[in-house]
């Protein structure tokens, strides 16, 4: 399936990983009918909870574990503009407001996106995640609304259906769904016993496991809506 066509696409995520689950298929596919799109991560996720047993790494060790693995699943989506912008795994919700509204400001500044996309703020589960969302809403609220890329969000907190509707925008990326299964072993670290069980649900034919596998949901930020 050809998505609709874009100027050129800016995804930003506080952890490596953050883009495998729910958006490397969208992006892979962008990248093969020659959509720019960037990908700027905030974090090494250096506090990744997943040391191994018996562990494979240490605080230390960690961050270029998972920077190496970044890179690999970047190649493995065609991915060639990745930035990483430095800033320290579980900490962006502690970050000077004004600070992270500038980061995403020069951002969009450098890239002229017509897409965004981030996490929804307040439906994304992890304090990183809704920083990351409020960052880039406000960043983009502060643009002349005719000029305002559309921003498509992810939400999976438990009570985000409830509150926001089923998400309004659906992609399929069945063609590129060898490339979001390459994205994700890339990190190995952190996705070990996930891919063991979906590569058996896969393999037993789950409706569930290929629907997330062949399909992404987002949801067009509503910018009416006031998050805070």
């Amino acid at each position: 399936m050809t998505l609709p066509m874009e100027r050129h696409v800016l995804v930003v995520f506080p952890h490596p990983d953050d883009e495998a689950f729910g958006v490397s298929g969208t992006i892979a596919t962008y990248i093969n009918q020659g959509i720019p799109v960037t990908y700027a991560c905030l974090t090494l996720g250096e506090m990744g909870r997943n040391l191994g047993n018996p562990p494979f790494a240490t605080r230390e060790t960690l961050p270029h574990i998972r920077k190496e693995e970044l890179l690999a699943s970047a190649k493995a989506m065609g991915l060639t503009d990745l930035r990483m912008m430095g800033l320290r795994d579980k900490t962006i919700e502690f970050e000077d407001d004004e600070k992270m509204v500038e980061m995403m400001q020069s951002l969009i500044s450098d890239t002229n996106p017509s897409l965004i996309i981030t996490f929804y703020p307040n439906y994304a589960v992890h304090p990183d995640h809704d920083a990351t969302g409020r960052a880039m809403i406000r960043a983009v609220r502060r643009m002349p609304e005719e000029q305002r890329p559309k921003i498509y969000a992810l939400a999976f907190s438990n009570d985000s259906k409830e509150a926001l509707g089923e998400p309004d925008i659906v992609h399929n990326i069945k063609e590129a769904a060898e490339q979001k299964m390459g994205s994700m072993r890339a990190h190995i670290s952190q996705t070990a016993w996930m891919l063991e069980e979906m590569d058996k649900r896969l393999a037993d034919g789950e409706a569930e496991a290929e629907n997330w596998l062949n399909f992404e949901r987002f949801y067009t930020y509503d910018f009416s809506k006031d998050f805070e």
